[in-house]
């Protein structure tokens, strides 16, 4: 329990608080403003902004083939998405948790790697292996004495083969963490009831994973209806309305691209509803009665598949991040039809840290990430006490604005705040930032606020309510009990959120490709620019230093937050 010191209470004991109700407001009308300027605002200037000729933009895109085209790949990709990442997701989460062989700890480690690999090294990555001048292409050729590449890594399919090694940790995770918390005398039963193992899979186990499932499905779909790097690499001729968009406003068709935006969005928030009207729903109740048993191998076949399988898998989930390393040792420019590249060096390490044109997207990247964070963890927890601690009126209106964003694609955020603030204008609360290094701090601290403020509130939840009137009631002032109570009972969401946002914009990629300038410009869009320049060398080095940040920033809020916790306890003794 935290205690507050005794000197401090003595010295503003005789100090008389303003009402709760006025820190309340106090607190929460700036954090309302900001948030419905920054995220309100923007995405109903873009709806507005559909409807700025009556309904002529809508009956553009309703009547444009090219459009149509875009709306229905869009689907289909988000939906055969979601049926790749749970084809590879269940399978992999129930055998590493119902079952034990030789290397399953390791697999289980190895199966989140593509979560630390920012979207975009993701997909070059994939470039760099399977696209077709890519190793494992090309090796196949060499293999076959081919006289030509033997795929070409583009179109819908191409795609959903990406997204379902980037997206399949979602499924993996969260029915994981469903399997690790279901009661399993419940299967017992039903097997003692006589029930095969196909029947209690579908009657029993599938029936009680139904939220995990949905819940992770749902955010699939969401991240593939709003997956921007992947469909500009590999979408080849193909439209999906988060390329779509960008090609309508390069061509001047602002309305249009308001109109797809709309589109965009509304469907991804549309989601965001059905799962939490699915969670509301949810009656499903279950109860673990200790570790998970997980059953050996009885098979001799079986213990001797798994663990080569095993193998087979964190060679193919290794290989990706292998592939970028290797590839930034490559001199630029000599790897043409080789498999492998010929000629290595460290020149494209040594150019990133001396050449000063090179170093300024890192010092972008790094301090773009550096004010977004902290204005989200400055935000985030203020929002996340207003709606955990206190009553208010507009305590639901706070709660969907923090969630909001989530729901939003970057696509969808990053034009809502190019048409917004665009101008100086104090009539219409505008401020010109297009164009100026603040505007992507601003989109990166938008999409930071999901992370921050859930990760807060589920913090703030786990505390006792009455801590804090205690602290009160021994005179504490308000600023003092939300320094020593309130803000190190949030600290570990706080930490959590903090080190997630900052993770995600280090690597954003798209909304950094529309707000961009050349002098603001961030790793990830140098990246693309190096492997338009055919410059693979210097390309991959980038990515192996975003690799690195996030690796960096992860073991940095694994660091600060031991040593808090290792402070607090030492204070309490």
């Amino acid at each position: 329990m935290q205690q507050v010191r005794g000197r401090d209470v003595g010295a503003v004991a005789n100090h008389q608080p303003p009402t709760t109700s006025s820190y309340t407001w106090l607190l929460a009308l700036p954090v309302l403003l900001l948030l419905v300027w920054s995220v309100v605002y923007p995405n109903a200037s873009v709806i507005a902004g559909s409807f700025g000729e009556g309904l002529r933009y809508w009956r553009e895109f309703v009547s444009s083939p090219t459009d149509r085209e875009a709306l229905r790949t869009t689907i289909v990709i988000a939906v055969g998405s979601v049926i790749a990442a749970t084809a590879v997701g269940v399978p992999l989460a129930f055998l590493l948790t119902r079952f034990e062989f030789r290397g399953r700890r390791v697999l289980s480690v190895v199966a989140t790697l593509p979560a630390a690999l920012p979207p975009l090294v993701g997909v070059v990555a994939f470039l760099f292996l399977y696209g077709e001048s890519g190793v494992v292409t090309r090796g196949v050729q060499s293999l076959f004495r081919m006289d030509h590449a033997p795929w070409t890594l583009n179109g819908a399919g191409a795609i959903i083969f990406v997204h379902a090694y980037t997206m399949y940790v979602y499924v993996f995770l969260f029915v994981s963490a469903g399997l690790e918390r279901l009661d399993q005398s419940l299967d017992e039963a039903a097997a003692g009831l006589g029930a095969s193992r196909a029947r209690r899979l579908r009657r029993v186990t599938l029936p009680l994973l139904t939220p995990a499932l949905a819940g992770s499905m749902l955010l699939v779909f969401m991240s593939a209806l709003g997956s921007f790097s992947a469909p500009y690499i590999f979408g080849g001729g193909l439209r999906v309305l988060s390329t779509q968009i960008i090609a309508s406003k390069l061509n001047g068709a602002m309305g249009l691209a308001y109109v797809e935006t709309t589109v965009l969005a509304v469907g991804a928030v549309a989601a965001l509803l059905l799962l939490r009207w699915f969670e509301r729903r949810r009656t499903y109740a279950v109860s673990s009665k200790g570790t998970i048993a997980r059953a050996p191998l009885h098979s001799p076949f079986a213990r001797t598949l798994a663990p080569v399988l095993g193998v087979a898998l964190v060679v193919v989930l290794i290989l990706p991040h292998a592939m970028v390393v290797l590839v930034s040792f490559a001199r630029d420019g000599t790897w043409t039809t080789q498999v492998l590249p010929p000629d290595y060096t460290l020149d494209n390490f040594r150019r990133l840290a001396t050449d000063s044109d090179l170093w300024v997207p890192i010092r972008n990247s790094v301090s773009m990430t550096a004010i977004a964070t902290v204005l989200d963890v400055v935000v985030c927890f203020v929002a996340a006490y207003l709606i955990v601690l206190r009553r208010f009126r507009g305590k639901w209106l706070l709660g969907l604005l923090v969630a909001l964003p989530w729901a939003i694609p970057g696509t969808a955020i990053a034009i809502g705040l190019a048409s917004t603030f665009d101008r100086n204008s104090l009539a219409g609360a505008q401020l010109l930032l297009v164009g100026t290094f603040w505007i992507l701090p601003l989109a990166y601290f938008v999409r930071g606020v999901p992370l921050v403020s859930s990760a807060t509130e589920g913090s703030l939840r786990q505390m006792d309510p009455s801590l804090e009137d205690a602290a009160r009631g021994l005179g504490a002032s308000w600023w003092l009990t939300i320094r020593r109570v309130v803000l190190p009972a949030a600290r570990p969401g706080l930490v959590a959120g903090a080190m997630l946002a900052a993770i995600t914009a280090v690597g954003e990629f798209v909304a950094s490709i529309v707000l961009f300038t050349h002098a603001n410009r961030p790793i990830s869009v140098e990246i693309l620019s190096q492997l338009r320049d055919f410059a693979f060398g210097t390309a991959a080095a980038y990515s192996v230093l975003l690799i690195v940040l996030v690796l960096a920033i992860t073991l940095l809020a694994r660091w600060a937050e031991g040593r808090w916790s290792r402070t607090e306890t030492v204070v309490i003794q």
